[in-house]
């Protein structure tokens, strides 16, 4: 369905060209169940006028039949397609709209919002460039709202609309919609949702869709029809990697060989230097063909066939690049699995994996942790469950050529298909971390070393360290975001203890990644294996009776915890370091690589620290001052 226009009638090629160059958003609606996600849609169609005379005839008699408004117009009907979802009045399968305006074109995805259908939700929003998130105003975030806004965030939706519904259920309150904007902020500050925007809405009525609401005056922004419009996605498509997955070689005569496939990212033009996976021979750019005739250039998303100047052996699942900007080549990585079948994953299981043009059998290493999307914390699991989400480890039985996800989702997304079935199964999302192939230790392996069977005995007690130095072995973690004066703070206390006699080290984060962890990069994980790795180290001190200060990010609550366990919960102490953004901005936050480290988003403050510091407030003096009485009172120092 398309906008009213006067070019239809004056100039209707000239109306299909400008149609033509309008850019296309697709979005998808989620939610909790009997939050309104298909009335929206319906509403928005028919207050746009993209709804024509037998559709609306149509609707108002199966409204009478269908409808849960009481015999009035049902504007879900509009999107509850199947005779299923209309008797119960639910979304069961994803349905999809099409429709455009003056400004742009819009595919829309009604997605449902029952638990045992969240599969057919995370399919809906693969492809999405933004989700509209409904809640209810009178129950507020729900657990199914939790679990939609964390599929959003792990399918790398950038801009998010929280759609605040059935405002006038609650009077249209103003307190109430501030309440719910504060409890949804809360859950996802550890999501990864940059573009985050709330609207209060009335779907069944249209108010603030299209129109203002007059019974809202205290909301003064955008509607969401207008927002839909307007939002910036630009950006978001990678227009720098080139990957070109081949999907068929053209050969309909002796003189044209091409390679065919829709662009997964980048810009390609003529004359330009490619390479070919996996054979690796280079070659240039001769033509760019396409239906419409000849291109002189490419970006991401065209259909395109190109005419190299070589002859290179190149077939289905081979992947054109630049020279340059090679992907990764692997039969081994790590991935976050969203599983979709009744028959749990099992890890070991032979399963055929998709990738690109790729079809290869391959199995699940291991399962290292399901995430529990409540509370979002990390918890060991044998199996996965119809909907449950995972981190996996994965091995195929020949590589495929592949990016992180966060990256690109087009060469760092894959699905997994029943080999006996031939059903999809699940749905994986490359990570940045490679495969557990790496030579990472496992955290099982925290045992002290043995000779013959028994622990090694050092030839000085523990007693006796503590009389020498005067104190007891203890680890203390300074741990927050960069600029908050953790390693200020740990060198300051060294100092402090030092001058009293004390057997003190210091261990910085930012020092050890010089060396010893000089492989690790700034991810998340990267951080938190930053922590693992040094943990030992503080071990070490620790046994031969030091007090190791160590300053890390930290960003993960559990990784935290594994070393609390490694070291000892009664020789180990978090100090949580906290500062304003400006604060921090100025102690110099900002790093030439984009890090975790500084993504408030990413970071996950400890849930029981043994002191939290704010040194925006507190000199350097103050806080060494109170650690140190902290320290008297846990008995490490005397």
């Amino acid at each position: 369905m398309s906008h009213q226009s006067e070019l239809i009638a004056t100039d209707i090629l000239a109306y299909l060209e400008q149609h033509e160059r309008k850019e296309l958003l697709r979005f998808i609606t989620c939610g909790s169940v009997d939050d309104g996600k298909s009335t929206l849609i319906g509403r928005l169609l028919y207050d746009s006028k993209m709804l024509y005379e037998d559709q609306l005839a149509q609707l108002e008699t199966e409204s009478k039949v269908h409808g849960t408004t009481g015999g009035g117009f049902d504007p879900a009907l509009v999107t509850d397609g199947l005779k299923a979802e209309r008797e119960q009045g639910i979304t069961i399968d994803v349905a999809y709209r099409y429709f455009s305006t003056a400004k742009r074109k819009f595919i829309i995805a009604d997605t449902p919002g029952h638990e045992q259908y969240t599969r057919n939700m995370a399919t809906g929003a693969s492809t999405a460039d933004l989700a509209i998130i409904l809640i209810d105003a009178r129950y507020g975030v729900l657990t199914q709202t939790k679990r939609h806004s964390f599929i959003v965030s792990l399918l790398g939706i950038r801009h998010v609309v929280v759609a605040v519904n059935k405002m006038d259920l609650v009077g249209y309150s103003q307190d109430r919609f501030d309440e719910i904007c504060r409890d949804y902020r809360n859950f996802v500050s550890r999501l990864d949702l940059p573009d985050l925007h709330f609207i209060p809405i009335v779907a069944l009525h249209g108010e603030n869709l299209v129109d203002p609401s007059e019974n809202m005056p205290w909301y003064r922004g955008t509607t969401l029809m207008n927002f839909l419009e307007t939002v910036y996605i630009g950006s978001d498509r990678n227009l720098e990697d080139f990957r070109l997955p081949i999907q068929m070689v053209n050969r309909p005569n002796l003189d044209f060989r091409g390679f065919c496939g829709t662009l997964a990212s980048g810009i390609i033009r003529q004359g330009d230097p490619i390479m070919v996976l996996p054979s690796k021979r280079t070659s240039k750019i001769k033509r760019i063909v396409t239906q419409d005739g000849d291109l002189s250039e490419a970006f991401c998303s065209q259909s395109i066939t190109l005419v190299l100047e070589d002859e290179v052996d190149c077939s289905r699942g081979d992947m054109i690049v630049r020279p340059g900007n090679v992907p990764k080549i692997s039969n081994a990585f790590d991935a976050t699995i969203v599983w979709m079948s009744s028959d749990a994953l099992v890890p070991g299981k032979t399963y055929l994996f998709k990738h690109t043009t790729q079809t290869v059998s391959g199995q699940i290493d291991s399962l290292k942790y399901r995430v529990d999307v409540n509370s979002l914390h990390r918890t060991p699991a044998p199996v996965l469950q119809l909907n449950e989400i995972g981190r996996c480890s994965v091995t195929l039985s020949q590589p495929i050529y592949f990016d992180a996800y966060r990256r690109n989702r087009f060469t760092g997304s894959f699905i997994i298909i029943d080999r006996i079935s031939n059903t999809t199964v699940g749905a994986g999302m490359i990570s940045d971390r490679d495969s557990a192939k790496q030579p990472t230790a496992a955290w099982e392996n925290t045992e002290s070393q043995t000779v013959d069977g028994q622990q090694q005995i050092s030839n000085v007690s523990e007693t006796e360290r503590e009389s020498r130095f005067g104190q007891k072995a203890a680890t203390v973690l300074f741990t927050g975001l960069n600029g908050t004066g953790k390693s200020t703070l740990a060198r300051a206390l060294e100092r402090s203890l030092f001058e009293d006699g004390r057997a003190v080290a210091v261990l910085d984060g930012d020092l050890t990644r010089k060396g010893v962890n000089v492989d690790l990069g700034y991810s998340v994980e990267d951080l938190s294996e930053n922590l693992r790795r040094s943990a030992h180290v503080a071990k070490l001190f620790n046994e031969h009776g030091l007090i190791c200060l160590a300053a890390f990010v930290a960003p993960n609550q559990s990784v935290r915890e594994r070393v609390a366990e490694l070291i000892g919960k009664d020789r180990f102490l978090t100090i949580y370091c906290t500062a304003k953004e400006s604060v921090r901005t100025t102690r110099g936050l900002s790093r030439a690589e984009p890090s975790a480290a500084n993504n408030v988003s990413m970071y996950e403050p400890p849930e029981d620290p043994d002191m939290v510091l704010d040194t925006s407030d507190l000199s350097v003096a103050e806080c060494v001052s109170a650690i140190v009485e902290l320290l008297r009172a846990r008995q490490v120092i005397r």
